[in-house]
């Protein structure tokens, strides 16, 4: 099974090269970096530009710029037809997307229905080893383009995967496909405005089903911007206007990715006018941001939860009555003010506010801070004398863990010992051995704005990233009724019921909300985050001079 990645940082995005100085070596506009219509926006430097690979939020902003989706969402994250002129079903299971006219890949190649079909059925075969490959899983024929493992458990002897394509994918004409589904599913449209779904050229491919040598390096999309030379060990990811887009025409002439593995520098550079966006202001400065900047500072809702889950499979977690005690032991406001100068917002509910069906408090009595009642509940329970919470250490977050691990020593009378792993794969590596983890912390981003993307992965028995080991039957009929359910209204209903499951049985403790928090020069004008920290480039304008 293909597991979707998870958020790893929770305060700092990490990169690997070395952040910019002042002196622009792109030449033009000190702060644009390409001239004095075009804008400079801070980024780590991206893993992956390959649309069924790229799951960081650094390689998701630069082809947010590179491609337009079949889907935009609206004031409300739900999803509008964008390069799509229509997506259609009458059962919730076979889907029909009709593709606007006019398309074109930055190569002067005509968007067709093959350009999702064949980058769908690239991503979705398990040998190419994409890391967004699970987004297809709901499409028929998904099975069969995973191994199998004909013995039974353990990773050898590994079959080839049965088929290399998707039957599910089914082209009508040029610009018409259909998509049938394994099962209905109400959302499907929502998940479209994902990177995963974006075309690709036939340019990208050396035989069906290859990709084409160096097609990534030098990435061509069918958006409002095209990559202008190469991007690999650069300082900065050029790109520029495609005049031929048919969509809104953006008003810059092009954008200067600058590429920063040290927030504090971004933010002395947008402060000196040496930059013109960072999309995230370290947590230390968020306080003082508003007088440094003279202003030019907000924050928006992001999508991502962070949480400590129990190892539900060990003996010492198995009561629901212990992991309610312990939640109730820490005072997620304090960790907020104190660790996160108010950088990030305090969670009592197992998804985020952006999505249709959140409730402030879903969680209830469980997240509130309440020591003397936790101390009652964690004696009457005979919870463990000592705890432990695990972490990676490469994603900022000694700090909070350990000020969780003492408010758990002051308010439960037990141990706690912060233990630190290099990184998030450690950390998992040791759950999925089912060994003496303790809690353990993780971040979730929602892969498209639906409940269903915080509670399947995360908690449903066959969820990709269920590593909390929770089993709920009536908590999985729930949410297949909610998946299939004939509209949005009966839809959340069906999934706030499974999450009223949640708070009672706690298989996590939901902590923090994430905050887009955000500074720009005086350059820079109508700057606007979505909820996954993306800079919207068609909206921004910028000024020639300060």
């Amino acid at each position: 099974m293909q597991v979707r990645a998870i958020a790893v940082c929770a305060v700092l995005p990490m990169a690997a090269a070395l952040a910019l100085t002042a002196c622009d070596p792109l030449g033009g506009d000190s702060a644009s970096g390409t001239g004095p219509r075009s804008v400079s926006v801070q980024i780590a430097e991206p893993q992956h530009l390959l649309p069924t690979n790229t799951n960081d939020a650094d390689g998701a902003q630069v082809l947010a710029a590179l491609f337009a989706p079949l889907v935009e969402y609206d004031g409300e994250h739900r999803p509008q037809e964008l390069a799509a002129e229509s997506i259609k079903s009458a059962d919730r299971r076979v889907w029909t997307i009709t593709l606007k006219d006019g398309y074109t890949f930055h190569n002067g190649e005509k968007v067709t229905a093959d350009s999702y079909i064949n980058a769908w059925n690239y991503g979705a075969y398990a040998p190419n080893k994409q890391s967004n490959g699970y987004y297809f899983a709901k499409i028929a024929g998904y099975a069969d383009t995973q191994p199998t493992d004909p013995d039974g458990p353990g990773p050898e002897p590994v079959a080839e995967p049965a088929a290399k394509t998707l039957s599910g994918l089914k082209k009508v004409d040029d610009r018409t496909f259909r998509v049938t589904l394994s099962t209905p599913f109400t959302e499907f449209k929502a998940m479209l405005g994902d990177a995963a779904f974006y075309p690709l050229p036939s340019t990208a491919w050396k035989e069906p089903g290859v990709l084409a040598d160096g097609f990534e390096d030098a990435i061509v999309g069918q958006g409002p911007f095209k990559l202008k030379g190469g991007w690999r060990d650069k300082s900065a990811i050029e790109v520029e206007r495609f005049d031929a887009y048919p969509g809104d025409k953006p008003s810059v002439d092009g954008a200067a990715f600058r590429i920063y593995d040290n927030l504090t520098k971004a933010y002395e550079d947008v402060r000196d006018g040496n930059l013109d966006v960072i999309r995230t202001i370290p947590a230390e400065k968020v306080g003082e941001a508003a007088k440094d900047l003279d202003g030019r500072a907000g924050s928006a809702p992001d999508s991502t939860i962070q949480f400590l889950a129990f190892p539900t499979f060990l003996p010492a977690f198995f009561k629901g009555s212990v992991r309610r005690a312990i939640s109730m032991a820490i005072d997620r406001d304090a960790l907020v003010k104190s660790i996160f100068h108010g950088s990030q917002k305090p969670a009592r509910s197992f998804v985020a506010p952006v999505v249709t069906g959140y409730r402030e408090n879903s969680c209830g009595a469980a997240c509130q801070f309440d020591p003397a009642e936790a101390k009652r509940l964690y004696t009457e329970a005979e919870g463990p004398g000592a705890l432990q919470i695990s972490y990676n250490e490469d994603g900022g977050h000694r700090a909070w863990v350990e000020a969780t691990c003492a408010q758990l020593v002051a308010n439960l009378g037990v141990q706690c010992t912060a233990v630190p792993e290099q990184r998030f794969g450690d950390v998992l590596a040791v759950v999925e051995q089912r060994k003496a983890v303790g809690l353990f912390r993780m971040g979730w981003p929602m892969d498209y704005p639906s409940m269903e993307s915080y509670l399947a992965p995360l908690y449903s028995t066959a969820g990709s990233s269920n590593y909390a080991g929770y089993h709920n039957a009536r908590f999985d009929s729930l949410l297949n009724e909610a998946m299939q359910a004939p509209n949005e209204g009966d839809t959340v209903k069906k999934y706030q019921e499974a999450e009223d499951i949640l708070a009672r049985d706690m298989p996590v403790i939901p902590l923090r909300f994430g905050q887009n928090n955000y500074g720009y020069s005086a350059r820079v004008k109508g700057l606007e985050l979505d909820v996954y920290g993306r800079v919207n480039l068609a909206k921004l304008t910028v000024s020639a001079a300060a």
